[in-house]
């Protein structure tokens, strides 16, 4: 079995992204926006290590949409 470099820390953004699902369910707003975005980030960084760009272009695309969501809401 092959065992990719970083497993502790895809581990991590898994946990993170789990925790960040609960707290939407929860409704903790705004906090879990901000963990979507630092989940999704760390998704970003994993993909970018392992070299898969389906792993980099949906985390990113997911962190954007945050993003703008965060920066339209504050306009209003």
């Amino acid at each position: 079995m092959d065992i990719k470099p970083y497993q502790k820390l895809a581990w991590f953004g898994t946990l993170c992204l789990l925790v960040s699902a609960v707290m939407a369910a929860l409704n903790v707003y705004p906090w879990y926006i901000y963990a979507f975005i630092f989940s999704n980030s760390l998704w970003v960084l994993v993909g970018y290590l392992w070299k898969e760009k389906s792993l980099i272009a949906l985390n990113a695309g997911l962190t954007l949409i945050y993003i703008l969501g965060v920066l339209v809401k504050s306009m209003m």
